[in-house]
């Protein structure tokens, strides 16, 4: 039984009838495509109310927590495999844009207390994926955690309660996501005693796209992915995610792309896609190398991309290394039902976002003023 069913929408309504009259496509719509559906739905309008979506720690009971925090997810606009380097990673160019599909996480902190563990986490009883989501120091939640306390000598205790919207191996960062929202935590209850850059370098250790989270939510990254590099916001723009119900494994699709160490991939210069972008979002070029790789792995996801292309949506790409496809702007062609027309012949799911900022502040998360 998902908790967030008994969940109350603004108006009083229950979650299930406030869904219903917000994503009618969903009473149709396979039961895993509905559970992922209201736990995003349960989670943007407690936002809205100002609550973190699970009210319940398995720890701490009632106690409300010291911080809750907002972890957005990521698209690709357009995302460059530049070549595979000489140690084995491969060097992309991409822009990368935070959006609205967001993971919660509340933190409780203690003293020095040399008995308890220096970090802990729990996932709430309703988060998308809770039987695969570990609760040790193979979670990048809790790695991020550890890694701040060794950096920074701190003792302060920290417990996290994760509760999860976003889809994995979906193309979305959301892991990566969790594990800067974490770091940024932890720095924050300490009293900031890093500084961002420091959080920024220290991210790379853990992961390749961790590190964009601490931009302003639109940034062209480098490297790995771990070189970020500000661009001015992009426009307040909407977009769909659509995720099918398989995921992708990113090694599996770079071991398709097939570079050797030292080889190249050609294709437009990134800084010039950059320019597109900034420019205009719909008159960017979308582009992701990834995507013949993935599709090859995965050939009914490009049936899926296929049939996203003929609702006249401004553009139809998959995100990083997929299985996402995010579709930007709104349906020209489209019907009425197409929502539930994509769901039954895909067995997706379809989140509905927009592009989201972080504020100049740095001591503030996303979606805080």
């Amino acid at each position: 039984m998902l908790i967030l069913l008994s969940c109350v929408a603004p108006g009083g309504h229950s979650l299930q009838t406030f869904a219903a009259q917000q994503r009618p496509w969903l009473r149709n719509a396979p039961a895993s495509s509905r559970s992922s559906h209201l736990a995003a739905l349960a989670a943007n309008t407690a936002f809205a109310e100002g609550t973190s979506g699970a009210e319940y720690s398995e720890r701490y009971g009632n106690k409300a927590p010291a911080l809750t925090l907002q972890a957005p997810s990521k698209i690709n606009l357009f995302l460059r495999i530049l070549r595979k380097r000489e140690d084995g990673y491969h060097e992309l160019a991409s822009l990368f844009q935070a959006v609205s599909l967001t993971d919660t996480l509340d933190f409780w902190v203690e003293g020095a207390d040399s008995s308890k563990p220096i970090c802990s986490m729990e996932v709430s009883p309703d988060s998308v994926g809770r039987a695969g989501i570990p609760t040790d120091e193979t979670n990048l939640v809790m790695r991020a955690l550890k890694l701040f306390a060794d950096k920074t000598g701190t003792k302060q205790r920290v417990h996290c309660r994760l509760h999860k919207n976003a889809p994995a191996q979906a193309g979305l960062g959301a892991g990566s996501s969790d594990a800067a929202t974490a770091m940024h935590a932890a720095n924050r209850l300490a009293g900031f005693p890093a500084t961002q850059q420091q959080l920024i370098e220290w991210s790379a250790e853990l992961g390749s796209d961790i590190s964009f989270f601490f931009s302003r939510g639109t940034a062209y990254c480098t490297g790995r992915g771990e070189i970020i590099e500000n661009v001015p916001p992009l426009p307040d723009t909407p977009c769909f995610l659509v995720k099918p119900a398989d995921g992708l494994s990113t090694p599996a699709v770079f071991k398709q792309l097939g570079l050797n160490k030292g080889q190249s991939l050609d294709g437009p210069d990134p800084r010039k896609l950059l320019a597109d972008f900034q420019a205009s979002v719909t008159g960017g070029t979308f582009l992701n190398d990834l995507e013949p790789p993935a599709f090859a792995v995965m050939p009914k996801l490009d049936k899926l991309r296929m049939d996203l292309k003929a609702l006249g949506f401004d553009a139809v790409m998959m995100s990083g290394s997929g299985s996402t496809i995010f579709c930007i702007g709104r349906p020209t062609v489209a019907g009425a039902a197409w929502k539930e027309d994509i769901v039954q012949k895909h067995g997706a799911s379809i989140f509905e976002v927009r592009f989201c900022q972080r504020s100049p502040n740095e001591q503030l998360w996303y979606n805080e003023a």
